[in-house]
């Protein structure tokens, strides 16, 4: 493998099917969420109804992680997500069916909400085990040697999905409607379940295999805890996400405060991802690896800012623009911390290291969507969107000071040792 190949990747066949898979998933997860939000919100107009949508998913994801992680490490990868994957598309399919309008008149609004509101539950029961599932077939389908780059463009795709699902969303309620949107959902989540289908079963390298449950969950919980960096890395991006959660507030941005509607709110929903994917693509040439510690508070002290401009923000386009520095500076965060959990987890564990990973970061944009729902319920929106801001800030202040280890955190040695 050619040093410094920011294809290196790219070179393995099976990557590439793993590559559509993970897009084609990602992108009708996130579409489905940004669509169910603007139906819900059309028939509440309450914006802690936002919020509940957050905690539905958030609820099971984070209750059933560890476990998750302990199930993905013990049994075939591939597998797994088939399984997984064919639960998304029947929990997509029934949220079709309650946002026809005959659902909704034979049902009426109540019941519609509770109807959507329970699958959304079975939806984050399901995502505790595609996120360890996934971090975990990764590892099994390049050589160590590809796991940088792997990881960065594994994130870069999982960015275009989180671009082009949030604006087709978008667009698709404009243009289309919510059914039909949510047809376009099965549609993609039916080809993630193809690719998947098409990449043959990998062995499972835990020698472990019937470990305990609980044994093999602290000994997942005590490896994060005893590695800094992992533990600096899911810390400080947990925090940020969670008081940086703007993105669950943008059904009312884009319908109360800006009056830009539908339209409007795709281009708001995909800005954040066009920053962050520019950032995913620049960073298969240019590594992140060196002083990765320094630029990953640095990136998430820049986030903070974002977020700050975007709640004061009274114009669309300046809206959009923070928006799109919020996420450069979040892929910049993606990148480092998906590079430090490749790099330092070992083969065995990295289903429960994934699944603390989900319960850190993963899990945190639903509970931030919760907790950004809340606060502008009793400050009012634009003060919960600042709140949460200068949390992020005040946060990588204090990491910044009280662990000079992760402030010089670099992974070159790490990379090299691969190289060898």
């Amino acid at each position: 493998m050619a040093k410094n190949d920011p294809y290196a990747a790219l070179r393995f066949p099976e990557f590439n099917r793993f590559l559509m898979m993970r897009f084609a998933m990602v992108f009708a997860w996130s579409m489905q969420f940004v669509v169910i939000e603007w139906e819900v919100y059309r028939l509440t107009k309450d914006p802690l109804s936002l919020g509940i949508i957050g905690l539905m998913e958030v609820i099971p994801a984070v209750s059933l992680a560890l476990f998750a992680g302990h199930i993905v490490d013990q049994r075939e990868k591939r597998r797994l997500l088939l399984w997984c994957i064919a639960a998304f598309m029947a929990i997509s399919a029934g949220l079709f069916m309650l946002t026809l309008p005959t659902s909704l008149a034979q049902l009426g609004t109540q019941y519609s909400l509770y109807g959507i509101y329970a699958l959304v539950f079975v939806g984050g029961i399901i995502r505790a085990f595609v996120g360890p599932g996934i971090f975990s077939l990764l590892a099994l389908i390049v050589p160590k040697q590809a796991y940088p780059n792997a990881a960065t463009w594994s994130s870069s795709v999982w960015q275009m999905a989180v671009v082009l699902g949030p604006a087709l969303a978008g667009f698709g309620i404009h243009w289309l409607g919510v059914p039909a949107a949510m047809a376009v959902i099965v549609a993609f989540a039916l080809l993630a379940f193809v690719c998947l289908y098409s990449i043959p079963e990998k062995p499972v390298l835990n020698t472990k295999i019937g470990e305990p449950v609980f044994q093999s969950l602290k000994a997942g919980l005590t490896f994060v805890y005893s590695n800094k960096a992992i533990l600096g890395a899911l810390t400080l991006d947990m925090i940020a996400v969670l008081f940086g959660g703007a993105i669950a507030l943008l059904p009312i941005f884009a319908t109360d405060i800006l009056g830009v509607g539908a339209k409007g709110f795709g281009i708001l929903r995909a800005a954040p991802a066009v920053g962050a994917l520019i950032t995913m693509f620049s960073s298969a040439y240019f590594p992140v690896s060196k002083r990765a510690g320094l630029k990953l508070l640095g990136a998430v002290f820049g986030f903070g800012l974002s977020i700050i401009l975007f709640g004061l923000s009274t114009s669309f386009w300046l809206s959009a623009f923070a928006l799109f520095l919020s996420g450069l500076t979040d892929g910049v965060s993606m990148v480092i911390r998906q590079t430090i959990l490749q790099l330092k987890t070992p083969d065995a564990m990295r289903g429960r290291v994934a699944a603390v990973n989900s319960m850190f970061v993963g899990s945190s944009n639903e509970l931030g969507a919760f907790e950004s729902g809340l606060t502008a319920k009793w400050m009012g929106t634009v003060t919960a969107v600042v709140f949460g801001g200068s949390m992020t800030l005040i946060t990588v202040i204090i990491t910044t000071l009280a662990s000079p280890k992760f402030r010089k955190l670099d992974l070159t040695k790490d990379i090299k040792r691969l190289d060898t």
